[in-house]
C-alpha cells in the first residue's frame, strides 16, 4: 500500500531585515504537538478514580434535589452547605483567665471569713485604684507623701501584721488630738526598726479621725534605694528640725524616735533602757511650734530580732550603723530577717503642753534640756509598768 501523500504547505513569501527574522515557522498539522514538560518540585495531580467520580456525582445530584424540593410555609430553604456548626467549646482567653482569678480570690476570701459582698467590694476597689493611677487623679504633697498609694497599698498589707502577726494592743489613743499639730516622742528598738512603721499603722487605725503619723528619719533611711522611696510615699521626712516645723504648721501630727540606730542597735541585755535623746532638737522644735508633746512607749519590738553580737568589720566595710547577729540571722538566711511574732503594747501617754512656755522658749537650752529629760523619764517609768503587767513574750 503506497503511503500517502503529506499535505501541501501554503508557501511563504519571503521577508526582509528584521521582520524575516521573526518570523514565525510553519507548523505541520500532522505532527503531533509537544508535550508540555513538568517543572522540577512540581508535583503529579492525579486524576480521580471512577468510585470517587460517582460519589461526587451522587452529591450535585442530592444538591440539585433539595434546591428544587418545596419549602414549607415560614421557614427558609435548608442550604446544606451552610448547615450551623455545632457548638464549640471557646478556647481559653483573657476572659477566662480574669475570671480564673476572680473565682480564685472569691474561694481564697471566703476561707478566710470574707462575704460575697466585702469580696465585691474589694475588687471594686482595686480596679478604682489601677484607673486612678492611670489616669493620674492622684496628689503627692511636697514631702513625696502619697495618701492615695498609702491608703490603698501600704496600709492593706501591713494589717494583718498589725492584727495577726504581732497582735499590737493600743493604749491612750485618746492622748492624740483629733486636728492641729502634736509631737510623738517614742522609744526605738528592734534591730530592723519596724517599730515606727507600726506606730503609724496604729495611730491611723485605732484613731477616731484616722490621723496620719509624719516620721522623721535618719539619712541612711533616705539614701537607701527603694526603702528612702517608700519612706517618702508613706509620709516620712528627713529628720530635721526645718522639715518638723514645715509640718507642724501644716497641722500634721509628727513621730520622732530620738535614740536613733544606738536604740536599734543595742544588744539584747540592754532591752529597755533608753539611750541618750541626743541634743532635744524635737523638743526645741515643739517649743518653737507650740504644739504638745506625746510621750510613745512601745513594748514587744525588743523581742522581734535580739542581737546577741554585732559584726563590726562588716558593718564598716558597708558604711552601715551595725551588721546585727541575731538567733536566726545570718543562720538561716534571708529568712532570718523575718521578724519574731512577739505580742506588742503601744502606749500613748498624757500630752505634754508647750505652749505656755512663751514665744522664744525654744532659745532657753536649759529648758529644752529640761524638757528632753522629763520625756525620757516618761517613757522609761511606762516602760518598765508595762513589763511588770506582760504575762508573756509571745501571748
Amino acid at each position: 500500500m503506497a503511503p500517502a501523500p503529506a499535505p501541501a504547505v501554503a508557501p511563504i513569501p519571503p521577508a526582509s531585515g528584521e521582520r524575516a527574522k521573526h518570523r514565525p515557522r510553519p507548523v505541520v498539522a500532522s505532527s503531533p504537538a509537544p508535550k508540555a514538560r513538568r517543572l522540577s518540585g512540581e508535583r503529579k495531580v492525579p486524576r480521580p478514580s471512577p468510585r470517587a467520580k460517582r460519589a461526587q456525582d451522587d452529591l450535585v445530584a442530592r444538591r440539585l434535589r433539595l434546591a428544587n424540593a418545596p419549602t414549607p410555609a415560614g421557614e427558609a430553604a435548608i442550604d446544606p452547605t451552610r448547615r450551623p456548626h455545632p457548638a464549640q467549646t471557646p478556647t481559653p482567653g483573657v476572659t477566662d483567665l480574669v475570671q480564673g482569678i476572680i473565682t480564685a480570690l472569691r474561694f481564697a476570701a471566703e476561707s478566710a471569713g470574707m462575704s460575697a459582698e466585702d469580696i465585691e467590694a474589694k475588687l471594686a476597689a482595686a480596679i478604682a485604684y489601677v484607673r486612678r493611677r492611670i489616669e493620674g487623679d492622684y496628689a503627692v504633697d511636697e514631702f513625696g507623701y502619697d495618701p492615695h498609694f498609702t491608703e490603698n497599698v501600704v496600709l492593706p498589707l501591713l494589717r494583718p501584721i498589725y492584727e495577726k502577726w504581732f497582735r499590737i494592743e493600743v493604749r491612750g489613743i485618746e492622748n492624740i488630738p483629733a486636728e492641729g499639730g502634736a509631737l510623738i516622742v517614742a522609744n526605738h528598738s528592734g534591730t530592723i526598726a519596724i517599730d515606727s512603721v507600726m506606730t503609724q499603722v496604729a495611730i491611723h487605725e485605732e484613731h477616731p479621725e484616722h490621723r496620719v503619723m509624719r516620721a522623721l528619719g535618719a539619712d541612711l533611711v533616705f539614701q537607701t534605694p527603694f526603702l528612702g522611696t517608700y519612706a517618702r510615699r508613706t509620709g516620712s521626712t528627713l529628720a530635721a528640725n526645718t522639715d518638723a516645723e514645715r509640718l507642724f504648721a501644716k497641722g500634721e501630727l509628727v513621730g520622732v524616735f530620738p535614740e536613733g540606730f544606738k536604740g536599734v542597735g543595742k544588744p539584747f541585755k540592754e532591752r529597755y533602757k533608753l539611750q541618750r535623746f541626743g541634743r532635744g532638737g524635737f523638743v526645741a522644735a515643739a517649743l518653737k511650734a507650740q504644739v504638745p508633746i506625746i510621750p510613745t512607749s512601745i513594748v514587744g519590738a525588743e523581742e522581734i530580732a535580739p542581737i546577741i553580737g554585732n559584726m563590726g568589720t562588716v558593718a564598716r566595710l558597708f558604711g552601715l550603723p551595725y551588721a546585727p547577729i541575731t538567733p536566726t540571722f545570718p543562720l538561716l538566711g534571708p529568712l532570718g530577717l523575718i521578724p519574731l511574732p512577739s505580742k506588742w503594747i503601744i502606749e500613748f501617754g498624757a500630752p505634754i503642753p508647750t505652749d505656755g512656755f512663751g514665744p522664744r522658749a525654744d532659745e532657753d537650752p536649759m529648758l529644752v534640756f529640761d524638757l528632753t529629760d522629763q520625756v525620757r523619764e516618761t517613757i522609761q517609768q511606762t516602760l518598765y509598768a508595762l513589763l511588770m503587767q506582760r504575762k508573756s513574750v509571745f501571748f
